[in-house]
């Protein structure tokens, strides 16, 4: 199957500049693009099948952090979110571990995506990420799992949603808490404490939409997964320098091993 054949180009036509205009406008003013029906709906069954697959060779991980992906500073003051600890639960199959004739393989190895991406994103220039292990992830939620609120490292995120849990999954999303010049520590510990609800929103992750997302401003979550459905996101990885890779210490917390090593069982 031709990857292109997977996204509803009815809707979404790759090579239309003003569709990469109208992406990269809603990324830069909100942090975040969504996409919804991006994959078409009668593939979504493939797609399912093929998680379905992929699932039992997840490597789940429990971490505990403040909501900056750092260790507590307990010379901050009380309340503080650098010195409070949020925990996640996740599970996440690596990219060697996709069979060379997977469709969310294919899809992600497709230059016109790569380009489409780029576009709105409003790059000259970005790259499949060099990671053997972290260019293409299935983020596998079962029961109990969850992800907590944090900023991310990295400007942007890019995923695609194949299945959604019964309930929970929600993905919350506190909007550019946050900018470079002004931490707003009083609003990101009232988001923590659950006393904000207005600067909460859930985005509409529903199968088949693509989301381009910048967390390093935007404090962001995954509600606690309830019922035997599990939640499959796909998520692909870019940068703008040719062959960027994570660290052995990264490899190790979120896959479990390093190359040449076997799959913990």
């Amino acid at each position: 199957m031709n990857p292109g054949s997977l996204i509803d180009t009815d809707r979404y036509d790759l090579a239309d500049p003003s569709l990469a205009a109208r992406c990269n406008r809603q990324f830069a003013d909100e942090g975040v693009c969504i996409l919804p029906g991006f994959l078409r709906a009668d593939v979504l069954p493939l797609l399912v099948a093929e998680c379905q697959a992929l699932e039992p060779l997840a490597f789940h991980s429990r971490s505990s952090s403040t909501p900056y992906l750092t260790q507590p500073d307990e010379t901050l003051p009380i309340g503080h979110p650098g010195r409070r600890l949020v925990h996640s639960s996740v599970e996440v199959v690596a990219y060697d571990l996709f069979p060379l004739a997977s469709l969310l393989r294919a899809l992600y190895e497709w230059d016109p995506l790569t380009d489409f991406v780029r576009r709105c994103l409003g790059l000259d220039r970005l790259h499949r990420y060099g990671d053997p292990f972290g260019a293409l992830n299935l983020s596998v939620m079962r029961e109990g799992d969850e992800l907590c609120w944090h900023f991310d490292m990295a400007d942007f995120v890019v995923s695609l949603a194949i299945q959604s849990s019964l309930v929970g999954g929600e993905f919350e999303n506190a909007k550019q808490i946050r900018t470079s010049s002004d931490p707003n520590v009083d609003a990101v510990a009232a988001v923590l404490d659950d006393a904000a609800p207005a600067l909460v929103r859930t985005e509409p992750m529903t199968p088949g939409t693509l989301m381009l997302f910048n967390g390093r401003w935007s404090m962001h979550r995954v509600t606690t997964i309830r019922g035997p459905e599990s939640r499959y996101v796909a998520l692909l990885a870019y940068d703008t320098e040719p062959g960027t890779d994570s660290s052995p210490e990264l490899k190790l917390s979120r896959y479990g091993r390093l190359p040449g090593e076997r799959v913990p069982s």
